[in-house]
């Protein structure tokens, strides 16, 4: 392959490269099933996809997936330090037409934004909504040649939804994430483990005995704070839904407001998916030695700007020390996605799960081409049961099944008491 067909940061990590997606493939067993079907019915024959995606190891594990599908496929990144530079050049020296590296700027993050999308794909697959974005407020010529695409976290179902509200969405879209075994699974399981993975890799703290401030309940926020509970830390919660509110009450945390949990936390993660939740103005009121870590998509969560403003120093790989008035604030992998920007991202066993819903996502695009309205869909709920089904199998796990007369009981309405 050409070298301009890729852009990586260093070639020579491929071998090590290809043996982590192998070992990413070794847990990812429904994934497997997919890609033996794939490879013997080709659904994907001849559709260039172009993807946004955190190019790690599970993602590669999806790409060749979609290849022996029969695309063609283009790919980079969807956070500038987010890359696994060993897998980039992996996937590059397989053919893959991939940009990205770890610690790219942001003129180098859209540049390669542009590389994808000058592959002028059919199929688009992003994780944030950027490529969405892009291709809509720049790249409009390119959307009569688009037949649909996914998007995988929930900041970009937001995005989404937002542009199908002002009717400003012009191909369709399936909110993989909103799939049950992508939400519940990857945002709770995934989520709550690999970000406490990504805070322990950039400062080796002791979880238990720490006050831990989980900003935001959503599904991604109960794994979080589930995972601090265990760990043996004091959790608190805050929230702006009542109702979000008030489930983390009954599962035993504090709630609070966010000021108030400014002054006694030890460690602050915001995943909320909204702008400023943590302000300069909390940070002047936590202790010495807080940590700030964000766990949401942008990085935008936490006032990072604002905190620029004080002195800093790199006190290790992803782990900085700001001087806040006679204070030391820590803030982990620079605001941005702490399990990725620091650590390796979710587990592979759960991004099984997410990636064949992508698959899934795709083929039922392409089999519904110029069928489907320009707005945001969810996967089919027989698709999203047959990914759990395809995981079962591959745990080797057994379960029931309904007896004819479970079924019709389940479908009348005339028998009652």
């Amino acid at each position: 392959m050409e070298e301009g067909m890729f852009n990586v940061k260093d070639m020579k990590l491929a071998e090590k490269g290809k043996l982590n997606i192998e070992w990413a493939e070794a847990q990812m067993g429904a994934l497997m099933k997919v890609r033996e079907r794939f490879e013997r019915e080709k659904p994907l024959k001849g559709i260039r996809v172009g993807m946004a995606l955190h190019i790690t190891k599970e993602t590669a594990a999806l790409v060749r997936t979609m290849v022996k599908g029969g695309a063609d496929v283009a790919i980079t990144g969807c956070n500038p330090l987010s890359t696994q530079d060993d897998v980039a050049a992996a996937l590059a020296k397989e053919g893959i037409r991939v940009y990205g590296w770890k610690g790219e700027t942001r003129e180098e993050y859209y540049q390669n934004l542009q590389s994808v999308l000058s592959f002028k794909p059919q199929l688009t697959v992003d994780d944030g909504g950027d490529l969405v974005h892009e291709i809509h407020t720049k790249h409009q010529e390119l959307i009569q040649g688009i037949i649909g695409g996914t998007e995988e976290t929930t900041t970009g179902v937001i995005r989404l939804r937002a542009m199908e509200e002002d009717k400003a969405l012009r191909y369709p879209l399936i909110a993989v994430n909103d799939s049950e075994t992508k939400h519940l699974f990857d945002n709770y399981l995934g989520t709550g483990q690999s970000t406490f993975d990504g805070i322990i890799r950039a400062s080796n703290i002791l979880i238990a005995g720490k006050t831990v401030v989980v900003a935001g309940f959503g599904d991604c926020g109960r794994g979080v704070a589930s995972r601090a509970k265990g760990l043996g830390a004091r959790v608190i919660v805050t929230e702006v839904n009542p109702v979000r509110a008030l489930q983390a009450f009954h599962e035993g945390y504090e709630v609070m407001k966010m000021e108030n949990a400014a002054r006694v936390g030890d460690i602050f993660i915001t995943v909320t998916g909204d702008k400023r939740i943590i302000t300069i103005e909390h940070v002047k009121k936590m202790k010495d030695g807080a940590i700030l870590a964000n766990a949401g998509h942008f990085d935008v969560e936490l006032d990072v700007e604002g905190l620029r403003k004080y002195p800093s120093k790199q006190i290790r790989a992803g782990f900085e020390r700001f001087d806040v008035g006679g204070k030391h604030i820590y803030l982990c992998g620079e605001g941005r996605l702490v399990n990725l920007a620091v650590a390796e991202g979710h587990p592979s066993g759960v991004m099984d799960l997410s990636f064949c819903n992508q698959a899934l996502a795709l083929e039922y695009l392409v089999k519904n081409r110029g069928k489907l309205e320009n707005r945001v869909y969810v996967l089919p709920r027989e698709l999203d049961e047959g990914v759990a089904m395809l995981k079962l199998k591959s745990l080797g796990v057994e379960i029931d099944s309904l007896t004819e007369e479970q079924r019709e009981y389940l479908h009348s309405w005339n028998q009652g008491t």
